[in-house]
């Protein structure tokens, strides 16, 4: 969740005439929501996706502070990001309303941890199909658009775990580490188009899933982060936020460790 402390309104005044856009998918809570304000505080109009029914009420709740004159908003659908014609479908319907996409952020990701002897294939597929066949399911999706208008910025959620691996989360670092790959091959393909492909790597964020740590576990998560805390999610939004923005134009094919230092 962003700070309570902060006041982003006036820079969406300033820039709301440009209509930027922005699609967002596991955009409901956690990370998803951090980011989701994080770009909307920044003028972009959202689209996010995911498949939480509580997500509505985050978009109306968010839609209702705007104070730019042609209101930007926020909306919300339910998708399922391993269908390719779900997922095409509702880009086409993005670009229908808006004219265009800007930005994709694909945050969506699931785990479903356990020792590879016990884990079964079922739970393998469905950690893949989500966290990489969506990945790839929504960024095959808008490259038609991001080409036509020669512009772009597709930041895909990894985490530490793709880099380094993760003793009963051989599924997770998989579709991670696979995310981080598929980010530098289709950063070298859309280059030239004007379309920049990033990666964040999130460490130990505060969200649903740590939460579910028990206090040994988390202590022990902490004793590998030099700065002795976890993170939040607005840590990570920020750096998608930087990778969103102008500021980033010559950044590409690269993946950012939001981590506290745990990957050196």
């Amino acid at each position: 969740m962003s700070e309570p402390s902060r006041n982003p309104m006036p820079s969406v005044a300033v820039i709301a005439s440009e209509k930027r856009v922005a699609v967002v998918t596991g955009g409901s809570r956690g990370i998803g929501r951090a980011i989701v304000e994080e770009l909307f505080f920044k003028g972009y109009s959202i689209a996010a996706a995911s498949n939480d029914p509580a997500g509505q009420e985050m978009a109306e709740t968010l839609t209702k502070q705007s104070m730019t004159p042609d209101k930007l908003k926020v909306q919300h659908a339910i998708i399922d990001v391993r269908d390719p014609v779900v997922t095409q479908a509702y880009i086409d319907g993005v670009v229908a309303e808006h004219g265009r996409i800007d930005v994709l952020v694909n945050n969506a990701g699931v785990t479903k941890d356990g020792l590879l002897m016990r884990m079964s294939e079922a739970d393998w597929d469905f950690v893949l199909d989500i966290n990489l066949k969506g990945v790839f399911n929504m960024t095959k999706a808008v490259l038609r658009t991001m080409m036509s208008q020669k512009s772009g910025k597709i930041i895909n959620v990894a985490s530490v775990v793709g880099l380094t691996g993760n003793a009963g989360q051989a599924n997770y670092a998989a579709s991670k580490a696979g995310v981080i790959g598929f980010t530098k091959s289709i950063a070298k393909e859309v280059a030239s188009r004007g379309i920049t492909v990033n990666a964040v790597a999130p460490g130990f964020i505060e969200t649903d899933m740590t939460a579910k740590l028990n206090d040994a576990q988390r202590e022990a998560m902490l004793t590998t982060v030099p700065l002795r805390r976890a993170g939040k999610p607005v840590d990570v939004a920020r750096v998608v936020g930087f990778l969103a923005s102008n500021a980033a134009d010559y950044i590409t094919g690269q993946v950012i460790a939001i981590d506290g230092g745990m990957v050196m």
